[in-house]
């Protein structure tokens, strides 16, 4: 397959562009920084393995749940280029990617993957990778909680971004640094595709879990004042 994939629902752009062995990649800056370098990166990257939107199996993309400007940009790009080129998208969960990461880098099959879902909460979710399969399994729905009210399921690794930003997130746990990567996305874009998860580009949406995505200025100072 001739896949390109992308990520920008953290403080970092990760992007990867496959035909058939040939892999190209590219990382950088995040959050508003994205929205004016995804599109020329991507642009590279085609043209690096001398490919077209149009000639691509599919658009692979971080949908969330994450940083609200870095979705917006994936889902937007991921539209529009789907669109334009008439070929599918496959929308997947950052935490998927997220777990997918630390089992690429740690060898973590079992793992809670959080990440900083800022305004004091984090996103959670559990996922189980069958080595037998070669698939993840997900135990739990997505949750958005308190860091300190987080339970860590019997075995599991705490994996993501949220570990260094909150002392309370699960203290006694094994926790692993680990990042949605357009790589993994990669690495989990067959078995989805396989199961039925590419869309028309009209469903190239974000994942929201927090309907609120920004504090009022009361709540700012509110917040500032606690940690004062």
């Amino acid at each position: 397959m001739d896949l390109l994939a992308f990520d920008t629902s953290t403080d970092q752009t990760t992007i990867a562009v496959q035909r058939g062995d040939a892999l190209w990649q590219w990382q950088g800056g995040g959050g508003p920084q994205a929205s004016g370098t995804l599109i020329p990166k991507i642009l590279e990257g085609l043209s690096a393995l001398s490919l077209t939107p149009q000639s691509l199996t599919a658009i692979v993309f971080g949908q969330g749940p994450g940083a609200f400007t870095g979705l917006r940009t994936a889902c937007a790009v991921a539209q529009g280029l789907a669109f334009g080129s008439q070929v599918p998208v496959l929308p997947v969960c950052s935490l998927l990617a997220v777990a997918h990461t630390a089992y690429q880098t740690h060898g973590c099959a079992n793992v809670l993957a959080v990440l900083d879902a800022r305004m004091g909460e984090v996103y959670s979710a559990h996922y189980h990778y069958q080595r037998s399969s070669g698939q993840w399994q997900a135990l739990s729905g997505i949750a958005l909680s308190a860091p300190g009210a987080v339970q860590v399921p019997s075995g599991a690794v705490v994996v993501g971004n949220a570990q260094a930003v909150y002392a309370d997130l699960a203290p006694t746990s094994t926790h692993h640094l680990a990042l949605p990567s357009a790589t993994a996305l990669l690495q989990l874009a067959p078995a989805l595709i396989a199961a039925g998860g590419l869309r028309p580009a009209s469903q190239a949406l974000p994942l929201y879990i927090r309907d609120k995505v920004a504090q009022t200025t009361a709540e700012r100072l509110a917040a500032r004042a606690a940690g004062a």
